[in-house]
């Protein structure tokens, strides 16, 4: 088992340096996926790449397509470069990374099994992100006929990558902000067992978040009605996974 870290990064190159500087102390490889962010968050990602180049990889992008755009690139170069696992985190530093050891472990234990963070939130977290999150779990029930998810939109999690690779093979996968959700239902669909580890999520006050309440919800809104007509295929199988 080898894991890497794959982080998609648009336009923090404030929180950027304070992540690295963090992870640098659980010595594992790190993938830095540049989404077309500016000139000056590019500088930054360009510095540290060229300070951590002994476990530090800077991949970029030529436009922003989008954190599903930038992770799966970021999975497919683990792929080629013959990683087995990857750990997604985002760059705002709102995930615990201290918690990184809990997921490795976990998967270890089950190396086929997808890690998803279940998270626990301080007084940072906004009301209407918390009700968003309700919605959307809502919806990750109905399309899985199951209650094995506990958090559908943590982007705090560790793939088994021979899963994430026949999914991207096999079935397109959301570009934007509702990557999470639609990768997860899909990888649920696949067979692949889900296991949720608690994890310590916060808001920075300084953090720069691209999350838009509208328009993100009304793309996510849609992938959930997308996943909803799929999942009426999958009946047959999720039902026999159920009683199984």
């Amino acid at each position: 088992m080898t894991t890497c870290i794959i982080i998609p990064v648009y336009n923090h190159e404030r929180a950027v340096p304070k992540l690295i500087a963090a992870l640098k102390l659980l010595d594992l490889p790190c993938l830095l996926i540049n989404d077309g962010s500016s000139e000056l968050c590019t500088q930054v990602l360009e510095d540290c790449a060229k300070q951590h180049s002994d476990w530090l990889t800077l991949i970029h992008r030529p436009e922003n397509g989008g954190k599903g755009a930038a992770m799966l690139d970021g999975f497919n170069a683990a792929i080629v470069l013959g990683f087995t696992h990857a750990i997604q985190i985002d760059a705002d530093g709102q995930h615990d990374v201290q918690d990184i050891p809990r997921f490795i472990e976990a998967s270890r234990l089950q190396p086929n099994a997808l890690i998803l963070g279940q998270p626990i939130f301080d007084d940072s977290a906004p009301k209407s992100r918390r009700y968003a999150r309700e919605f959307t779990n809502l919806w990750i029930w109905i399309n899985t006929l199951s209650f094995d998810v506990a958090d559908g939109m943590c982007g705090f999690r560790l793939y088994p990558l021979n899963a994430v690779q026949t999914l991207m093979r096999s079935s397109p996968i959301a570009k934007r902000m509702d990557f999470d959700i639609d990768i997860l239902v899909r990888l649920y669909w696949q067979g692949v067992t889900v296991i949720n580890q608690t994890t310590h999520v916060k808001y920075p006050e300084d953090g720069v978040s691209h999350f838009d309440l509208w328009r993100d919800n009304i793309r996510i809104s849609k992938t959930h009605a997308t996943l909803f007509f799929g999942m009426l295929g999958q009946i047959p199988q999720l039902l026999r996974r159920h009683w199984q």
